[in-house]
């Protein structure tokens, strides 16, 4: 009962589901307004930490530029991948019919080919560094100034990431593209900028949460899929193309991963994982906040 009382492991739940709510954002906005299954997306994640830890290591700058520099990486690699691959596939009416089939293919290429050109690169040996590595005192907890700054920045990305889809009119025009394409398109708005800013906002996302994720864990170039499962969990929990899904969602598989390790053993963490997912698609397939279809 201790432990489940424990300040500090309520804090690393805390921390791991904001991290995982925010890798799950950039995935559902890819996967809810284009229909691709980005099962890269944990190598972006992967890529976003290795910008971040280059940064600290060879330039001498501190964590704060890492959270510039690493979105801004991943976000352009989304913008070449868009222009060079992905804008045909979506502009083509016979490939559109297979969308999700041929975005997996391609992004499985796009995994393989990040894993391993950065493990040619810098070796498959795992690295890591901690900024801010004082502790802080919370009181009731503590923590490094390098998770707390996790906990921040991922909270607050994520928190706005929601009031942008809700209040803000690009927010809104995303929303109704992913409720609906064909009506989104007859209201005016402009489906081809809409896809491009998505999908480049998806990538960039991403490399911010290896950024983050750099500061509070060791990184390797193969530690991308357990990232792209959680976050293909957390869609499943939150429903598809819902935001605030996702900040739920996330919370829920750190509560539960967390205190599920802690009460058995790191071994049981990835059937935690996938008993999670199995049961909501058996139980509530749509979702813990979608709405369920109507067949008439």
């Amino acid at each position: 009962m201790d432990l489940l009382l424990s300040p500090q492991l309520l804090a690393a739940a805390l921390i791991a589901g904001v991290l995982y709510a925010l890798v799950a954002l950039g995935l559902n906005l890819i996967y809810g307004t284009m229909r691709l299954l980005n099962v890269a997306h944990g190598e972006l994640v992967m890529l976003g930490g290795y910008v971040a830890y280059w940064s600290f290591a060879l330039l001498g700058a501190g964590p704060w530029p890492a959270l510039i520099l690493s979105p801004l990486a991943t976000g352009l690699l989304g913008d070449a991948l868009y222009r060079g691959l992905f804008r045909q596939l979506l502009a083509n009416s016979a490939l559109a019919q297979r969308i999700e089939a041929n975005s997996l293919l391609l992004f499985f290429g796009v995994s393989i080919i990040l894993q391993n050109l950065v493990s040619l690169a810098f070796t498959a040996t795992p690295r890591g560094y901690q900024p801010f590595a004082a502790m802080v005192d919370l009181g009731a907890a503590n923590l490094t100034g390098g998770r707390l700054l996790a906990l921040f920045v991922a909270g607050i990305v994520t928190i706005a990431a929601v009031l942008l889809l809700r209040f803000n009119t690009v927010g809104l025009a995303i929303k109704a593209l992913i409720q609906n394409r064909e009506a989104a398109s007859l209201a005016g708005i402009d489906i081809e900028k809409l896809e491009r800013w998505s999908f480049v906002a998806g990538f960039a996302i991403a490399g911010l949460a290896g950024a983050l994720v750099s500061m509070v864990e060791q990184l390797s170039p193969f530690m991308g899929f357990p990232y792209m499962i959680a976050a293909f969990v957390i869609i499943i929990l939150g429903g598809l193309g819902n935001l605030t899904g996702s900040l739920i969602g996330g919370l829920v598989l750190g509560l539960l991963e967390t205190y599920g390790v802690a009460l058995t053993s790191p071994n049981y963490r990835s059937i935690l994982v996938y008993g999670v997912f199995i049961a909501v698609l058996l139980v509530r397939p749509q979702g813990l906040l979608g709405r369920a279809r109507i067949v008439r």
